[in-house]
């Protein structure tokens, strides 16, 4: 069967500027901000003035195949928009919180001021008291060279308990089979897509935890799903909203946040049980399996569902379902690492991919690595530090784990350290892409007190958020990606070139130029390079044997020769020999890392720490079970909320909750409510209806109010409908994963005057 979006791609041949009429279109990729996961293909047309006029979908791109979603559609719109930052501009200290305090300067005096700053706190206290803080979705990763050149070892999600995002799933994925195995295989390996003859449909699709056609998670386009769907794919859904892709599942598993890891021991439990399990894969590729099944027996569908509110018969036609439809794949998201029992709940998941047989196959879960050895947080930035800097970094010693997948300091060490100033002060900050009370912080008034404590912050960012308005004491204005040169490379199947279309407004700066003028004047002999294309390409030219400049000529888009079963041919180890990179060279069910660490060596199901179940207590005065962090599509984190084409489509924060749980506490569709616990409370506005399992209440997060007042204490009404106030710092042992999505609240109207 022929469909419409088959794609036939060819380096070289496409042109990556042309004139259409009157108008320049430059074709690139959309990734540095507006952040996104994505590294989606995009035309951006610009006028005579050099005024972007539209954005649409490069329909020549294999990744997304002309297909964009709102955000890139809206960009002339952001682009102009009068809220941005076009000037750096400073303020002293003791006037944080002011907005008619800021002060605008040039581009010399802000860096010489940051550098001078930072150096005054190396000197006194270290290098390693200044952090470097960074959030997700944009092209920012000089800024681990920008720390590490500096001698800090602390480069962080800042205050984002657990690393609660990719981060579990990855160094899970990393201990127990060596690899980044993480993605669903969709054909987006090739450069000719579904067309290509080695690729073949996955017979079955598990979207467990994810909501792919609204968040685009790490590098997966979410309709993809859908084009596997047309191709065949049966679909199974595990969430506990009813989203786009459960009402078109064959099976939708409806579950309570936070059990996810219950589901996962009763499909291993009904897998093993009926052997529908490939022997032959798991004898040559497995270890432990014997521990497993043993570990696994008496988790049965039963008990299974008592703890996840899902059927029994369910459970067990769905783990039939995915294990004999030829081959099965899971697309996972945040829900696996918003728990705090986040890596037994992967390593369930991981040992269902791996006794299926579905690792590295056509259809399966296919085994990531960077195009061209080019990642982009890379350990050539971490060989910077002395290995007496290395071992500063803030949580490693009780955390062994941390030194698997993007080696992070840990936040929740960071946030108590903060507070004790053991074993040595924090006194700076660099705040880079990311904005943490309003968006990634647990206990965020607590956050915000530590960060007052320190002596100096920068911060760079196109708009000005609530972090930045009620901290910062220089801010630096950043471009979006059609001002900007920068690169893509997050992803195994393509090199992509972010390709500058128009001219920056204002004093605008790349995040790149701004990491390289910054890192000239901290350590001038770590960053050689004249401009960010000079930095762009000595990223790329030892694997591709490209300038940046070139890369451009070429598409902007350099794909990789990809191959399957890379287990059997010795691409995974540095010795050659076929396996995994793993202490036995095998897919570890039973890990001997865990186990040497003092970790639980095989996947196990823990309560969530506050539910009805381990909390009955709690939960007679907190009778909802209550989850958050769900992306709208015309969102992104605590981004676009001064957008007014994308804020019309989602005005206010909205809180989900069953009719029949809106019944019972006297909740109407449409009326603001509080949403409380024993921490805090937020207000949002009720959204009344069936999508939401009964019990269950979903809050959205990351909301702030721009049209508000700025200055402290309102901070753009940061404290209203900001739930993650109801969020504790408590990571699971190994020091990942956190209960963002698996807390207790009652919900209640707001009265007049409130």
């Amino acid at each position: 069967m022929a469909f419409s979006r088959d794609v036939n791609y060819k380096e070289g041949t496409l042109p990556y500027r042309w004139q259409e009429g009157d108008l320049t279109v430059t074709r690139g990729s959309a990734w540095s901000a507006p952040g996104c996961h994505d590294g989606c293909g995009v035309l951006m047309y610009t006028d005579k003035n050099g005024e972007l006029v539209k954005v649409e979908g490069d329909p020549e791109n294999p990744y997304n195949q002309g297909r964009l979603c709102v955000r890139c559609l809206a960009m002339p719109e952001v682009i102009k928009n009068q809220d941005r930052i076009l000037y750096p501009m400073k303020r002293d200290p003791k006037h944080r919180g002011q907005q008619d305090k800021w002060e605008r300067i040039s581009w010399d005096e802000a860096l010489t001021l940051i550098a001078d700053k930072f150096n005054e706190i190396k000197e006194q206290y270290g290098p390693e008291a200044v952090v470097f803080a960074r959030g997700t979705g944009r092209d920012i990763q000089p800024i681990v060279r920008l720390a590490t050149s500096f001698g800090s070892p602390n480069h962080t999600c800042y205050a984002f308990s657990g690393d609660a995002c990719f981060v579990p799933r990855v160094c899970c994925s990393i201990a127990t089979t060596g690899c980044y195995m993480i993605h669903v295989d969709c054909s987006q390996w090739f450069r000719d897509r579904y067309n290509n003859p080695e690729w073949k449909a996955p017979g079955c699709i598990a979207v467990w935890g994810n909501n792919p056609l609204n968040s685009n998670a790490d590098g997966f386009f979410g309709h993809w799903v859908i084009d596997c769907m047309k191709r065949g794919s049966k679909m199974i859904v595990v969430d506990p909203r009813v989203t786009f892709l459960a009402t078109r599942a064959d099976m939708f598993l409806q579950i309570r946040p936070g059990t996810d890891g219950a589901l996962a021991m009763a499909w291993l439990n009904v897998i093993i049980k009926e052997k529908l399990y490939d022997e032959e894969f798991v004898k040559e590729w497995c270890s432990g399996f014997e521990e497993l099944a043993e570990r696994v027996k008496d988790f049965t569908p039963a008990k299974a569902a008592e703890i996840t509110w899902i059927p029994e018969d369910k459970i067990v036609e769905s783990a039939r379902m995915f294990a004999t439809s030829g081959t099965g794949a899971i697309q996972w998201g945040l829900a696996i690492d918003q728990t705090k029992y986040s890596f037994p709940t992967a390593h369930a998941l991981i040992a269902i991919m791996s006794i299926t047989g579905n690792i590295d196959i056509p259809g399966g879960m296919t085994i990531y690595r960077n195009p061209y050895d080019i990642d982009q947080v890379t350990m050539k930035d971490y060989d910077l530090l002395s290995e007496e800097q290395a071992s500063k970094r803030i949580g490693l010693e009780k955390y062994p784990l941390l030194q698997f997948g993007i080696p992070l300091a840990h936040p929740d060490e960071m946030v108590n350290q903060m507070d004790s100033d053991l074993p040595y002060p924090i006194k700076g900050m660099w705040i880079q892409t990311t904005n943490p009370i309003a968006c990634m912080a647990s206990e965020p008034r607590r956050v915000y007190d530590q960060m007052m404590r320190l002596d100096f912050i920068a911060a760079a960012d196109p708009f000005m958020t609530p972090t930045i308005a009620a901290l910062a004491d220089v801010v630096l204005p950043v471009t979006f990606y059609p001002e900007a040169d920068s690169l893509y490379s997050e992803q195994d199947y393509a090199l992509g070139a972010i390709i500058k279309a128009v001219e920056p407004k204002g004093e605008c700066k790349s995040d790149y130029e701004i990491c390289l003028e910054l890192g000239k004047r901290l350590s001038p002999e770590d960053w050689p390079w004249e401009t960010a294309d000079d930095l762009l390409t000595w990223q790329i030219q030892p694997t591709t044997g490209l300038t940046f400049q070139e890369l451009c000529e070429q598409g902007g888009l350099l794909y990789t020769d990809f191959q399957y079963e890379k287990y059997k041919k010795g691409l995974l180890r540095p010795d050659g020999r076929p396996g995994f990179m793993t202490p036995s060279g095998k897919i570890e069910l039973h890990s001997l890392m865990f186990d040497a660490w003092g970790y639980d060596p095989l996947p196990n199901y823990k309560e969530p720490p506050e539910s009805p179940i381990s909390t009955p207590e709690l939960f007679e005065e907190y009778p909802l079970v209550f989850t958050s962090g769900a992306r709208h599509i015309s969102m992104f984190h605590s981004e676009h909320r001064q957008i007014p084409r994308l804020r019309a489509m989602h005005p206010d924060p909205e809180l989900l909750i069953h009719p029949n749980d809106a019944e019972k506490y006297g909740i109407r569709d449409g009326e603001w409510v509080w949403i409380e616990n024993q921490r805090g409370k937020a207000r949002q506005k009720a959204r009344v209806t069936n999508t939401i399992m009964e019990g269950v209440v979903h809050a959205d997060h990351g909301w702030w109010f721009p049209e508000e007042d700025g200055n402290y204490p309102n901070l753009f009404g940061v404290w209203k409908a900001n739930v993650n106030q109801l969020i504790p710092f408590d990571c699971g042992e190994s020091g990942f994963g956190a209960a963002y999505k698996s807390m207790l609240c009652k919900v209640y109207p707001v009265k007049d005057g409130e």
